[in-house]
């Protein structure tokens, strides 16, 4: 199945959720999420059935500072905003085949793939010591 991995290059956590793919034998190709060509279209469809607080990344400049408080934007607003500042997407986005998907979801790469990736493991910090690596 092709994946893509619409990342911000240097991110931590997306160096993070790409090894846990790698360990997986899950391959993916990159894109930076910051210089894409996104249109309000391709980039509503990741977001399709996603609560309005889920789509953004709340540890972007502009949120962090209070420039942008999210709670007063629509969904609609924040997307448009996001085409103009792209470090306002919630990351990763991913396109699994047909899926697209807002943020990083084991239980989802689980289903897609038919995986069983431990769902403790956080990939957002230092990794869980108590799942084990695929055989």
């Amino acid at each position: 199945m092709e994946v893509t991995f619409f990342e911000k290059p240097g991110c931590a956590g997306n160096a993070k959720q790409k090894t846990l793919l790698d360990l997986y034998n899950i391959h993916y190709k990159t894109e930076d999420i910051l210089s894409y060509p996104w249109t309000k279209e391709f980039l509503e469809e990741f977001f399709e059935n996603v609560a309005k607080e889920d789509i953004y990344n709340p540890f972007a400049p502009q949120i962090k500072s209070k420039e942008i408080e999210p709670k007063n934007l629509t969904k609609e607003q924040l997307v448009e905003l996001m085409l103009e500042t792209p470090i306002l997407i919630k990351r990763p986005l991913l396109i699994v085949g047909e899926h697209k998907l807002c943020g990083f979801s084991i239980e989802k790469i689980n289903e897609l793939f038919h995986k069983d990736i431990c769902t403790s493991v956080s990939i957002s910090t230092c990794q869980s010591q108590t799942c084990t690596s695929p055989k």
